[in-house]
């Protein structure tokens, strides 16, 4: 049976591999919109908000380690 300490740090492993690629998944999806915007302003901000957006999920992607340590202080484990 798994121990809660190994059961958080595999959820840690699994966010951070689903924030890896939705973030580079919205990456890919801005610029290819920014590429294809062809000039049109509204559609070059879309892009840069995408790519804002995927920016901000490889953030969250290098945070979610030190955030599991910070539940494991609350729950007890570390």
């Amino acid at each position: 049976m798994a121990s809660l300490e190994q059961v958080i740090e595999n959820l840690r492993d699994v966010l951070v591999g689903l924030l890896v690629g939705l973030a580079t998944l919205f990456a890919t999806i801005g610029g290819v919109r920014y590429i294809l915007a062809g000039g049109d302003p509204g559609e070059v901000e879309a892009a840069k908000r995408t790519l804002r957006y995927a920016a901000i999920g490889y953030g969250i992607a290098v945070l979610a380690p030190v955030l599991v340590q910070l539940l494991q202080k609350v729950v007890g484990t570390a």
